[in-house]
Parts: C-alpha cells; structure tokens; sequence
C-alpha cells in the first residue's frame, strides 16, 4: 500500500529517530508526495533565512564591516542557494537508489527521497542561523547539526532499506563521499564564476 509519510514530525525525529525509522520502513512514499509536501519546502527554508539575514544584517565575514548586496543581487543569491539545494536532495536520492542495486537496499525512488529528507531536516531547521548571517555564528551552530544529520544517515539507512548493518554504514559512506565532491566541484564552480564576473558584485 502507498502511503504518505505525514506522521514525520521533526520532535518525534530528535527524540524517538529509531521508532521513525521503523515505521517509514513499512510504507512505500511517494516520490512526488514527498517532494511536493517535503523537499520543496526543506530547500526553500534556508534560502528565505539568509534573504531575510542579509537583507537586515549584510554578511559577516570577519572582523570587517558587514557586505550589504543591493536587492536584487539578493535574490538572484537566494534563487542559485534554492536551485543547488533541490540539485543536492534530487540528486542525492537517485544516487542512492542508483547505489540500491550494490547493497541490496530498497529500490523504489520514493523511500530515498523520504531517507534523504529525513537526514537533511536538522540542517533545515538549524538553518535559522542565517537570521544572523555571521560566519562564525553559522558554523557553530550548523556543524552540531551536520554530526546529527550523519548520525540520521548512519543510524536510519540500514533500517529504512532493509539492510544489514554494515552494508548500511557502507552505502552511508558512499553517500557522504558523494555529498563531499558535490560541495567542493559547487564551491569551485562558484569561485569559477564570480572570478569571471559572472554573480554579484560585492561592494561595501
């Protein structure tokens, strides 16, 4: 049977992760109910934060005086932020389920999506950080919640796919090794751009 996973509640998800995990490991999601009700809105938090953070606060880099964008280079930042978030989680999901066959996990597209919403709602909510877009302020508050999200990752990808232990801590690594060259090729990609002029142009 097809169900919905609206019984994840981010609460039940810090305190209780293995009774989450048992649970979504008997429905088969969506993989179009979880982007819509799920993804969507995960990725589109962090964005309207930083919007929100920058906009306010300018970006704080240092002991240097906050950069203030002009508006619209605001938005454009929020929108490429937005767009590489959802590349990340789409991406992430049909690389596991590319990885599925390897490790005899669960194949459907559906499950990965729920197993990678999953991992990435503490980075979601820990994203209220950018209210106050301060370099350091930002990281100490969001590499706690990166330890928790691969915590998720280690502790519910076994569960959720139904399989052994250790096949699951290996397939989480093989997801982690993913998640790194995609961040690294991003920010190269990034420093590529803005070097070229292409992106905003920072002025104080």
């Amino acid at each position: 049977m097809r169900t919905t996973i609206q019984s994840w509640l981010f609460f039940r998800l810090l305190t209780k992760p293995s009774v989450v995990f048992v649970e979504l490991s008997e429905t088969r999601p969506s993989p179009y109910s979880v982007f819509f009700r799920f993804i969507f809105w995960l990725a589109l938090i962090p964005p309207v934060f930083a919007y929100i953070g920058a906009a306010n606060f300018g970006w704080h880099l240092g002991a240097a005086e906050p950069l203030f964008m002009s508006n619209e280079e605001l938005i454009a930042i929020s929108i490429a932020y937005f767009i590489a978030l959802l590349f990340g989680f789409i991406s992430t999901a049909m690389i596991a389920q590319w990885m599925a066959a390897t490790y005899g996990a669960r194949h459907s597209l559906g499950i990965h999506f729920a197993v990678v919403t999953i991992v990435a709602a503490p980075l979601a909510v820990g994203s209220i950080v950018h209210l106050y877009p301060h370099v350091f302020v930002n990281v100490l508050v969001l590499i706690p919640t990166l330890i928790w999200s691969m915590y998720l990752l280690y502790r519910g990808l076994p569960i959720v796919l139904k399989i052994g232990p250790e096949r699951g801590m290996l397939m989480a690594s093989s997801l982690i090794g993913w998640l790194l060259v995609a961040a690294v090729s991003l920010l190269g990609l990034s420093v590529g751009l803005w070097g070229s002029g292409i992106g905003p142009s920072i002025g104080v």
